[in-house]
């Protein structure tokens, strides 16, 4: 195929190296043909498409130009026996006609249709989570515990979610509609996770035990503001994957002032640490102390 550089088929033009859109490449792929998009600003390159629609518009439209139709059926009728008188009519410089080309040389080199349908589908990148899902739509699917962190090429089917890593298939799913849930193949997960089962609130909790009573609390009070316990999984691991970074002492700290302060986000913990503040005594408040003088500061005498 040789088309234009349309958006909905190439991302990006390119002399050389034309970026196929991923949809627009799997359609092809399916049935068996090669993109080669013209140049941009090149029609010449696609002369049987630009010389077809030059034919078009001067036999087929100008029949049309002066009469009035009143259903698209209706149009559509006329340009068909419009269409079957221009096929059968004889080259100028030629022998033949158009139908007695196509039925000699391109009808033989047809080949049948795929035994399986053509399914539609979108692609979008995606990074693996520090617990290996990527997110589809609000839905949690795992790929293996090897590619955290790792982008990943999602292919999205109106029945399936594929996950590819450098051209390759790393995972497969059903799709699933349910937002906030997770789809978890075991064997995606590292050996010690599959021993001691999914990210259920208790071993999270158990984990924030190791780190300390406030760390625990908070983790328990993040899990049990969601309605369900696994849409703050992430959330935890996040907290949880701090300590490694900051240390379990600094974590507890923060975790002991960020429960002070009634703010139990993911952010503001990690805000605590970058900036130090678990360092911070919260029992001296910081007054913010205002000059006696001052142009904007009118006084009590302005009010008498």
């Amino acid at each position: 195929m040789v088309p234009d550089n349309l958006k909905s088929g190439i991302n990006q033009a390119h002399r050389y190296e034309p970026d196929v859109n991923p949809t627009y490449q799997d359609m092809a792929e399916h049935y068996g043909v090669a993109v080669l998009p013209a140049r941009v600003r090149r029609p010449r390159d696609k002369a049987k498409v630009e010389a077809g629609v030059l034919v078009v518009e001067r036999w087929i439209l100008a029949h049309l130009r002066h009469r009035t139709f009143f259903s698209l059926a209706e149009l559509n009728a006329t340009i068909r026996t419009l269409l079957e008188k221009l096929n059968a009519r004889p080259f100028r410089k030629l022998p033949g006609s158009r139908r007695e080309h196509f039925e000699a040389l391109d009808k033989p080199a047809l080949r049948p249709l795929p035994a399986e349908p053509y399914v539609y589908a979108e692609w979008k990148k995606a990074r693996v989570h520090i617990d290996y899902h990527v997110a589809v739509d609000g839905h949690y699917y795992s790929v293996p515990h090897a590619l955290i962190k790792k982008q990943l090429d999602v292919r999205i089917t109106a029945q399936t979610v594929e996950c590819f890593h450098r051209g390759q298939r790393v995972a497969s799913h059903h799709r699933s509609h349910r937002k906030g849930h997770h789809t978890t193949v075991p064997d995606h997960m590292p050996e010690a996770h599959r021993q001691a089962g999914d990210w259920s609130p208790e071993r999270l909790a158990r984990w924030a035990a190791q780190t300390g009573p406030a760390t625990e609390k908070l983790i328990l009070t993040v899990l049990g503001a969601r309605k369900h316990p696994q849409q703050a999984s992430r959330a935890c691991l996040g907290i949880l994957r701090l300590g490694k970074a900051y240390g379990e002492t600094r974590l507890e700290a923060a975790c002991r002032r960020a429960l002070t302060l009634g703010s139990h986000s993911y952010k503001s913990i990690a805000s605590i640490l970058k900036h130090r503040l678990d360092d911070r005594s919260l029992t001296d408040p910081q007054e913010l102390t205002l000059p006696e003088d001052h142009d904007n500061i009118r006084g009590p005498s302005y009010y008498h």
